[in-house]
């Protein structure tokens, strides 16, 4: 039976993001099962785009502590979209958006003809927006990046705010 409400957010993110929930952190870590903090191997089956795009993010995320050895099926679905989505681009470049479709009788006399969408450009779309959710669930959009203080980190080394303070002065 599936529980009600907003799914829970990865502990990692939640101590990311300031523990704005005032949970007791001690006692979550204490129940929340321990992963090895390890960049899974990325899988030989994925193509080229969405290699590069794991070799790109997962050493970054597994250096916040958000991707580990468990985290390996949804991470290569990212990184299996991000290369499909590079695909379908690649072709939509080539071919453009639409084509003619000609519509002939069964003697090939031209009945009509119109212009429609290849299916390669909804598939884009659906693709796009899973990948938008999957990089919400690592912290890779810029809303939810915008919503994390990483632990340690000082506002005195933030270029954002030596920018401020300098203009405050």
């Amino acid at each position: 039976m599936a529980t009600e409400g907003r799914k829970p957010k990865p502990l990692a993110l939640h101590i990311i993001n300031g523990n704005p929930s005032n949970l007791d952190i001690k006692k979550k870590i204490e129940e929340t099962p321990k992963f090895e903090s390890l960049t899974p191997k990325c899988p030989e089956r994925l193509n080229n785009a969405a290699k590069e795009e794991w070799n790109r993010i997962a050493p970054q995320l597994e250096k916040q502590g958000i991707l580990t050895i468990a985290d390996k099926a949804t991470f290569e679905l990212y990184c299996q979209i991000y290369g499909e989505c590079v695909e379908l681009e690649e072709f939509i470049k080539e071919k453009g958006m639409t084509y003619i479709h000609t519509k002939k009788n069964k003697y090939g006399q031209i009945i009509s003809e119109y212009v429609t969408q290849y299916p390669q450009v909804s598939q884009l779309d659906r693709k796009r927006n899973l990948l938008i959710k999957i990089c919400a669930e690592f912290g890779l959009t810029p809303s939810s990046r915008g919503r994390m203080s990483l632990p340690g980190s000082k506002e005195e080394d933030d270029p954002m705010t030596n920018l401020w303070n300098k203009k405050k002065a």
